[in-house]
């Protein structure tokens, strides 16, 4: 059976163009399903798999604590081998037919206000490389609402500060291109002028954003550098890599911006991903109502 979890990552690789961390996701759910089948459900080939099988391994999900979101995710990864396999004629049924996806509660995003924001872009302050570095990693994240992924794949060529506005690629290797506010424009300029120069310690790259090894920046690298920046600027509440992208959405739509418009600068491709913003502004306007009207 992980014969075919290989046949099936190598289609959505080649295929469908998806993420390196989507693919890592279905990788990490079917190698977890398949193994459960071979183990507990004694399943020795993937034509005796069947509905029983599938809500066994659901059943056992959701017994050892996992979330209505992480059964919905697994069930998506379960579907798309499984119809894949069907497809393919490497089986004769699609045991997935009639199961349906649990209802999920979408959590609103955490945001920070807008003093909470000027606070943590505040905090690198100094002239030193990895200061300047980071302050334009934040001030370009405010800026565009990119993801972190996104962020730490930039390179030179992807930055045009005297047009104002950054190329990016998101996920399915789609093209966006993003404007920058004059704030991230200069905040980049100054890193690019004298910290780069420094990290880059004579190598060679065209990665933007450098670690102290002249390398380019990673994902983790970044989230340890957020905390830290956090714990500075004082900043209590749950702060992830993705805290900025939503400030940033819902910060645009509560100061009027075009929903449509918030969405491609996301890069969501559906638009019911971005209107959860709309429902953050509202939760905030209630929030601001209850603490300052006087009959509330």
């Amino acid at each position: 059976m992980n014969d075919h979890v290989q046949d099936f990552l190598q289609y959505i690789i080649v295929e469908r163009a998806l993420s390196k961390n989507t693919i890592e996701s279905y990788k990490r759910d079917l190698t977890q399903y398949v193994r459960f089948l071979e183990n507990v459900e004694s399943i020795e080939t993937i034509h005796q798999v069947d509905r029983n099988n599938i809500m066994g391994y659901l059943l056992f999900l959701k017994e050892n604590g996992k979330a209505s979101t992480t059964l919905a995710r697994n069930i998506a990864s379960i579907r798309a081998f499984h119809q894949f396999l069907f497809r393919e004629k490497m089986t004769n049924q699609d045991p997935t037919l009639h199961i349906e996806t649990p209802k999920t509660e979408r959590k609103l995003p955490k945001v920070l206000s807008t003093d909470e924001v000027e606070a943590l872009l505040d905090t690198p302050s100094s002239n030193e490389p990895l200061s300047q570095r980071d302050k334009a990693m934040l001030e370009l994240l405010y800026a565009t609402g990119i993801r972190v992924s996104e962020l730490v794949q930039l390179d030179l060529s992807d930055i045009h500060l005297s047009m104002g506005f950054i190329r990016c690629m998101g996920k399915g290797n789609k093209e966006r291109i993003i404007p920058l506010g004059k704030m991230a424009q200069s905040a980049i300029e100054s890193y690019l002028n004298a910290g780069r120069s420094v990290l880059l310690k004579r190598k060679k790259t065209e990665a933007l954003f450098l670690n102290h090894h002249g390398n380019r920046l990673s994902r983790q690298g970044f989230w340890k550098i957020l905390k830290q920046l956090a714990l500075k600027a004082k900043i209590d509440k749950e702060l992830t890599p993705h805290t900025l992208r939503h400030s940033f959405a819902t910060h645009l739509l509560e100061n009027g911006a075009d929903l449509r418009a918030v969405q491609e600068m996301l890069g969501h491709a559906d638009i019911s991903t971005t209107q959860i913003y709309t429902h953050v502004t509202k939760t905030r306007l209630k929030d601001v109502y209850s603490a300052f009207h006087p009959r509330a």
